[in-house]
């Protein structure tokens, strides 16, 4: 039953992997023609109530207590309005593509954080190693769009998603130890209702209502990133964190943006050269190494990094 439950959480994982690799180029069409915020606001005002009465209905959930209602709303504050929107507002900049290879910084924000705030979930060195050799595959894909660093939008664009991103990695571990007793799929619900809602008054303050533009293409944006990116994906992310070591859960950031890239060459004719297909290839050599370390984690044949347990490794190859 165990075993049934994982294969579950790595599908929903896979899931995760694909959609959200799409929605960069979705929210890029749609914060475009219309106020990022704002664009946000219609998105998870849709997609959270939506999870949610499937899920009070169909899934016959329990309306949660207080505490887990606070717990909600502070991973939306989080993941939903100061990560996902703040991206959005971001991608006014900068391109969908650059978005998502930022993005995949969440796994070492992860790691870090677990070290520093809790003792679980420790790395060893071979989860180490992967989470540099995957993040050596972003910066090499990265390189291909340092030219572009002198215009100061765009420069603005890349510090406002690398805040974001730590914003999601912060909400991602909070609703990772705060909702192992709880419904995954309407704790996702309430994450982007109550991220909504905190972004009315952020949308007053910074969006720019005459650039509203309804049109095909925004529609198309909408529907895909509320019904498919946010209800869809986002549930699916709420189950992958709450049955998958958090490590192993963030990896989706490696590739998302292999899969935005890809999708920006094949749709847009974006840039694909040698380069970034090497670079996708040491990105998903990366994960494969993440995946192997916790393999021998869970089968205790590998102790906790540290940098004593990695000078005796090098001693012992020395003799």
């Amino acid at each position: 039953m165990e075993k049934n439950k994982n294969l579950l959480a790595y599908l929903a994982l896979a899931a995760v992997c694909v959609i959200w690799g799409t929605t960069y180029l979705g929210l890029r069409i749609g914060v475009t023609q219309f106020p990022p915020f704002l664009f946000s606001i219609i998105r998870f005002l849709t997609a959270g109530p939506i999870l949610i009465l499937i899920m009070m209905t169909i899934g016959k959930a329990k309306w949660p207590d207080r505490s887990v209602l606070i717990n909600q709303a502070i991973g939306g504050l989080f993941m939903v309005t100061l990560g996902i929107s703040v991206v959005g507002w971001a991608e006014v900049y900068i391109s969908s593509g650059v978005a998502a290879i930022i993005c995949s910084m969440m796994p070492i924000w992860s790691v870090l954080i677990n070290v520093f705030v809790t003792k679980d979930e420790k790395p060893n060195w071979l989860i180490v190693l992967g989470l540099i050799t995957g993040l050596t595959g972003i910066v090499m894909i990265f390189g291909e769009h340092l030219s572009e660093f002198s215009n100061s939008n765009y420069l603005t664009g890349i510090i406002l998603t690398f805040a974001a991103n730590l914003c999601w990695a912060i909400g991602s571990i909070w609703i990772k130890k705060k909702n192992q007793n709880s419904n995954a799929f309407l704790n996702a619900g309430l994450q982007m209702l109550f991220g909504g809602i905190f972004l009315i008054p952020i949308s007053l303050v910074l969006d720019d209502y005459s650039k509203i533009q309804w049109g095909n293409s925004l529609i198309y944006s909408l529907a895909y990133m509320s019904l498919v990116g946010s209800v869809t994906a986002y549930a699916f992310y709420s189950y992958a964190i709450k049955k998958l070591p958090m490590t192993i859960a963030s990896l989706y950031a490696y590739i998302n943006p292999i899969v935005a890239v890809i999708l920006g060459w094949m749709v847009l004719d974006e840039k694909l050269n040698t380069r970034i297909g090497l670079a996708i290839l040491v990105t998903v050599a990366g994960v494969y190494i993440v995946n192997r370390g916790y393999q021998l984690k869970t089968s205790g044949a590998s102790t906790s990094f540290s940098i004593k347990n990695l000078l005796g490794r090098f001693k012992l190859k020395a003799s």
